[in-house]
């Protein structure tokens, strides 16, 4: 068998790169800046909570100042 385990060995080395991308496996390179990536995306969620109750806010405003032209229009 130490012949078999040889050819596997061989074929698998020839081969990883093929098997990472068929079976979409993690690398050490893929997860080495998992945390960095992880915060960035955090950070980048919570700039659109603060867009989104900023335009909130904004849009209420304006829909209570259309309100009052509509008034004045009447």
């Amino acid at each position: 068998m130490v012949g078999m385990d040889s050819y596997m060995n061989t074929y698998l080395d020839r081969r990883m790169k093929n098997l990472i991308q068929d079976w979409d496996l993690s690398t050490r390179q893929d997860t080495s800046d998992f945390e960095k990536r992880l915060q960035a995306i955090e950070e980048a969620a919570r700039e659109i909570e603060n867009f989104e109750i900023g335009a909130e806010s904004r849009l209420d405003e304006l829909e209570q100042r259309l309100k009052k032209l509509h008034e004045v229009k009447k």
